[in-house]
């Protein structure tokens, strides 16, 4: 099970896929401009250490949104993850549990959030949301994912519709297989679809915010604009991304995002980042640009085939060693040490 980087990871995961599988989970819209530019805007900054600061010992902790995790590193919401290994979300869950972060559940989970926290009992969960047409029915998914414990809702709002995703028409990959399904979709003998709406708006959010006492994240913020908009509008905190390219190709890479969204944000909640991070050392360039943590997807279901609960361990392991070894090197004690000058980017 020892591998050496997250690419030796992905490596493994695909040997062990099914090929249409490995290519939903590692695909994206259109050309893949914006999956490919996620990685590489992070291999353009270059981190600018400070020496003989006297840091001994390291705190990594962060809180957010009142859970505690050890690391920066959340892991982000990713469907389906009984492609990749049978016992799919719940091994997830217990590998998080194990690593002392915080999983956001799926809403397209093949496990249902209920099961998922029995399988992690203690586990920090989130709980990541698209919001129906049907507000009765987003209301009882908001009531499911609040009796598992969940501890915020993060809402996807990046997507009115699919995107284009050409590997999986090529694959004809448009569906699960027929023992598996959204779990938490169901509707009595039914599992209704997740439904993407180009109808959605800010009054959607408002009447989830009328619905659950519970903090709520804006996933999917691009645009600084929006940011404080949804400052406007109650949020708690927001998440950076382009869905890791799924979506909109050509949206610009996420880490290149961030500075923008954190000044408009101006410190009012916290700013977290998804999307390309797959070094200890891009945990510290998103978090010296203002972001208070990140979430990875891909390297998750990367270690979930790999290896299941062990693989998801690993990982995780992984990263938060290079964010202590990288932290070190760059002279600091703690993630507050970090800041904007330790950051270069190219000429």
């Amino acid at each position: 099970m020892e591998r050496w980087t997250l690419r030796e990871f992905e490596a493994a995961a695909r040997e062990r896929l099914d090929p249409a599988h490995y290519d939903y989970f590692a695909g994206g819209a259109g050309d893949e401009i914006t999956v490919r530019a996620n990685e590489a805007a992070f291999a353009r900054l270059g981190l600018l250490p400070r020496v003989l600061r006297g840091a001994a010992k390291l705190q990594t902790g962060v809180t957010l949104l009142g859970s505690r995790a050890a690391m920066p590193v959340l892991v982000a919401p990713t469907a389906f993850h009984r492609l990749a290994d049978p016992e799919g979300e719940r091994a997830t869950a217990r590998a998080a549990a194990a690593a002392e972060t915080i999983m956001i559940v799926s809403m397209a989970s093949t496990v249902a959030v209920g099961d998922v926290a029995a399988a992690a009992p203690g586990a920090e969960l989130w709980f990541q949301l698209y919001l129906q047409p049907d507000e009765s029915f987003t209301e009882t998914v908001v009531r499911r994912a609040e009796a598992a414990g969940c501890r915020a809702l993060v809402v996807t709002a990046d997507s009115p519709v699919h995107g284009r995703r050409e590997r999986d028409l090529r694959n004809g990959f448009l569906d699960l297989p027929e023992h598996l399904c959204c779990e938490n979709m169901r509707d009595g003998d039914r599992v209704r679809p997740i439904v993407m709406s180009p109808e959605l708006s800010w009054r959607h959010l408002d009447r989830l915010r009328e619905m659950t006492s519970l903090p709520i994240v804006v996933k999917g913020v691009a645009h600084p604009e929006d940011a404080r908009i949804a400052l406007d509008h109650g949020i708690s905190a927001i998440m950076v991304s382009n869905h890791g390219g799924r979506q909109l190709d050509t949206v610009p890479a996420a880490v290149d995002l961030l500075p923008d969204i954190v000044a408009a944000v101006g410190g009012a909640v916290p700013v977290l980042l998804d999307g390309g991070v797959r070094r200890g050392t891009d945990v510290l360039k998103a978090l010296a640009l203002g972001a208070a943590a990140v979430a990875v997807g891909r390297p998750v279901i990367w270690g979930l085939a790999a290896g299941g609960e062990r693989g998801v361990a690993s990982v995780l392991a992984l990263l938060r060693a290079e964010v202590e070894q990288a932290l070190t090197l760059c002279g600091c004690a703690c993630l507050a040490d970090l800041d904007a000058g330790m950051v270069r980017r190219p000429c």
